[in-house]
């Protein structure tokens, strides 16, 4: 059992590796100039007039769940439209019943004023 799983333990080994030497060069030589300026928060070029941690509406988390959502949607359906020749009506109607699912949602979304940005 251990040859099945031996690749992805030797590229799970070489990823941590790569990846923390990549850090390690990175914090060793990169530059340690701190001053004041550079611990403010940037807000499009003008003194940030709250604090860093202010709590954010709802309604943007909701819109940057939908974006992602949909985001997704498209990654599915280019590999979808690639095989729909070898996948057939099974596959076609699979999607059909997902986009469906999607459209609902949306619609739902919409109807609740999620959308509406205020």
């Amino acid at each position: 059992m251990l040859p099945n799983y031996l690749t992805v333990l030797v590229y799970l080994i070489v990823g941590i590796v790569i990846g923390g030497a990549l850090l390690a060069v990175g914090f060793l030589l990169g530059p340690k100039r701190s001053n004041p300026t550079k611990a403010q928060p940037y807000e499009c070029g003008f003194e940030p007039f709250e604090d860093a941690r202010m709590k954010f509406e709802v309604r943007y988390y909701l819109v940057a769940i939908l974006f992602i959502l949909f985001d997704l949607e498209i990654t599915f359906l280019f590999p979808w439209a690639v095989a729909l020749g070898r996948i057939g009506w099974p596959g076609f109607s699979a999607m059909m019943l997902f986009l469906l699912v999607l459209i609902v949602g949306f619609f739902y979304e919409w109807g609740k004023g999620g959308l509406e940005w205020e």
